[in-house]
């Protein structure tokens, strides 16, 4: 049996582990409060003041919203006095989903009170809205309407430099209160809901249905609203995860709208992503030490397994890998930026040209490329056949192997040697 001596005490003391520094990084002088990444540790003020800073450099980068405008806020957390400080008029919407994930009538009522209650505190006005609405929506919900036409590149600067000589300094008029809460919806249209979400028989299936139906519902209460603006809360960790689930999905194609900053598919409504250089932690933090009011929203996905569904592996496991390496939703998130729609602009793509369900332009046509395909052998001393002008359907890398095969110029004796396909 093992003993150890007193001898031995210093040998076993703990190794001290080196820590991240206990000063502010941007102010030198006050204590760190929180620490976001390794090496960047802010204290209270600072941390706040970078959280601001990076959501107006966001706005202030992709010029989109313009002073005056009208903005709908899906679920976003504006303070009380907010207004004085906005140079947009904004409102808040929230779509009840508690018919669709089997919510009782008493859970959806309290739960809409706690949310009127937080939606009150920030001043701003507000729109409860039920799900059971999309069944009633008029088919000119799938149809683009035509877009505004395009400004000049300093018609921005104009537009800042004459609302602040008309507002003094910026500061927006508080905004008349509009207070729309939770309408009855009759019991046959709730089940009418969850028969629709049921005839999905995955719950990938459904989670996918449910956005779908959430954002013509959204787009649709924006133009009835007169908003020209919607404004998600998207971070950078769920932003992620919507790459790596649209592609397991196969909207590859759709990226660049499903992820980007702005979403013009629907012409005259378009759809912001402030929030996609915060990650969930900053989120997290901020609404910590501030107080931020919250409200637990019961999903689909609520209490389910990781592998239930595509979208809930998908978040597990860029969560976990977060964990274990802090750059993976950063790598993901930096990746999403570059990526760019090889098909028709949705914008511009005519209106047969669309899917019913997303709004973006079709990626469905087949049509022929034409590809020089070089073969390579190694049985055959190393030399190179090259077929040119050989016409080849979209296929997998199967069919194209299958199909240079039969091709392949060789002898009849001569059994074909493995190929490697290069395009």
């Amino acid at each position: 049996m093992c003993q150890v001596g007193e001898d031995d005490h210093e040998l076993l003391q703990r190794a001290e582990v080196p820590g991240v520094s206990k000063k502010c990084v941007k102010c030198k002088e006050a204590t760190a409060a929180v620490v976001i990444r390794a090496g960047d540790a802010f204290c209270r003020g600072c941390f706040k003041e970078y959280f601001i800073h990076k959501f107006r450099a966001m706005l202030g980068k992709n010029r989109v919203l313009f002073p005056g405008e009208k903005v709908r806020c899906v679920l976003y957390g504006l303070r009380q006095n907010a207004h004085k400080k906005l140079r947009f008029l904004p409102g808040i919407v929230f779509i009840d989903e508690g018919g669709a994930v089997g919510q009782s009538l008493e859970d959806r009522r309290r739960m809409a009170a706690e949310l009127q209650a937080v939606f009150k505190a920030t001043g701003f006005p507000f729109l409860v809205v039920p799900l059971e609405q999309v069944l009633d929506l008029p088919s000119s919900v799938v149809a683009a309407a035509p877009a505004p036409s395009e400004r000049a590149a300093g018609v921005y600067k104009k537009a800042v430099g004459r609302f602040i000589q008309r507002d003094g300094g910026g500061r927006q008029a508080p905004l008349e209160r509009e207070e729309t809460p939770l309408a009855d919806v009759p019991e046959c249209r709730t089940l009418l809901l969850q028969q629709l979400v049921g005839s999905a028989k995955t719950l990938t299936a459904r989670e996918d249905l449910l956005n779908t139906l959430r954002q013509h519902l959204l787009v649709h209460t924006a133009r009835t609203e007169g908003y020209s603006k919607v404004m998600l809360g998207d971070s950078c960790t769920r932003l992620a995860v919507k790459l790596l689930t649209s592609i397991s999905l196969g909207r590859g194609a759709q990226l660049a709208q499903d992820t980007g900053f702005s979403d013009s598919r629907y012409g005259d409504i378009v759809l912001v992503r402030p929030m996609r250089d915060y990650s969930a932690k900053e989120i997290a933090y901020y609404n910590r030490m501030f107080s931020v009011p919250s409200v637990f929203i019961p999903g689909l996905d609520t209490k389910t397994r990781d592998k239930s569904s595509i979208q809930r592996l998908t978040e597990s496991f860029v969560t976990k890998l977060q964990a274990d390496f802090p750059s993976t939703v950063s790598a993901i998130y930096r990746t999403s930026e570059k990526l760019q729609t090889a098909c028709t602009s949705s914008s511009s793509a005519d209106h047969g040209d669309r899917c019913l369900l997303c709004m973006c332009a079709l990626d469905t046509a087949a049509g022929e490329r034409e590809f020089t395909l070089s073969f390579f052998s190694k049985e055959r001393n190393g030399i190179l056949f090259e077929v040119k002008h050989f016409n080849l359907y979209f296929s997998t890398h199967e069919e194209i192997l299958i199909m240079a095969r039969m091709h392949f110029k060789r002898c009849p004796q001569t059994p074909p040697p493995p190929l490697t396909v290069c395009i």
